[in-house]
């Protein structure tokens, strides 16, 4: 997907997937601003632990706890934080900045692949962990009518509701299940990428029947048994495929200053999920 709207942009540049224990994330990173990367991405458990690791952070890592885009920036000669890509000529200075470009994902694709409006409606999300946590956050700046968290340790959830409470007065917010119909189910949790895995909810406690729409974060599979269910009670369905085209192309832009050429980028990802 990177590379895809690399050559659209016809950058010379090359994105590289590196294997790097927890353990080892700092040096890693450390690694990649001494050779002048242009930046790189992280995932889990990598999100939490950079987050401490960083120079600065973008208002957006600040605002859900947690770094999946570090840009490397170096001071331009008014002394200004620049984008590498951005400068002339090699800095003497430079630093990792930390964005989170996950969340903004989420609602984007939830909209375009699902047709659903997220102000004033009625979500139910499963799962309170470091997806479901930034999800939720971000489902309660949209101003969600009413948000109910499910996660299989209730007080995590409960935890996070009391971080909505305070965060986000306006929101209503509650832990556990629906007793009436909510308009979006998501599922922030892991259950769906082996195909012996369990639903993500008890079916003893909710219907599919009572939402008109799912959106499952898992992309590969590129159709759990959630989604396989949701389909045959009559709902829109999405997988995280979108979610992921949306967060990459955002952090395209965070290093390159363009605009990503995002039909490149998702027939390239397309491509690859449908190979893998």
């Amino acid at each position: 997907m990177q590379n895809a709207g690399f050559a659209a942009l016809r950058l010379n540049w090359r994105y590289l997937a590196f294997e790097v224990p927890p353990q080892d994330l700092r040096a890693a990173l450390a690694g990649a601003k001494a050779m002048r990367f242009a930046g790189v991405n992280l995932t889990v458990p990598h999100k939490l632990l950079a987050v401490e690791m960083m120079d600065a952070l973008d208002e957006s890592a600040q605002t859900w706890g947690a770094v999946n885009t570090v840009r490397f920036e170096g001071r331009d000669p008014q002394g200004l934080w620049q984008p590498l890509a951005a400068l002339t000529g090699a800095p003497s200075e430079v630093r990792a900045c930390g964005f989170n470009t996950d969340a903004d994902a989420i609602t984007r694709a939830a909209r375009e692949d699902l047709g659903i409006e997220l102000a004033r409606s009625k979500v139910l999300l499963l799962g309170a962990g470091g997806a479901g946590r930034a999800a939720a956050l971000k489902l309660a700046a949209e101003k969600v009518g009413r948000l109910y968290l499910v996660n299989r340790t209730a007080s995590k959830a409960e935890t996070l509701a009391q971080e909505i409470r305070q965060r986000y007065p306006d929101v209503s917010v509650s832990v556990g299940y629906p007793s009436a119909s909510v308009d979006l189910v998501l599922n922030a949790t892991s259950l769906g990428l082996k195909a012996e895995d369990p639903l993500p909810y008890e079916d003893r406690c909710f219907s599919l029947r009572q939402t008109s729409a799912v959106f499952d974060m898992i992309y590969r599979p590129a159709e759990t048994r959630l989604l396989r269910e949701a389909r045959a009670a009559g709902c829109r369905a999405a997988n995280g495929m979108g979610m992921l085209l949306y967060q990459g192309a955002k952090a395209l832009e965070l290093w390159t200053g363009r605009d990503a050429p995002v039909e490149p980028m998702r027939r390239a990802l397309q491509q690859a999920l449908a190979g893998a």
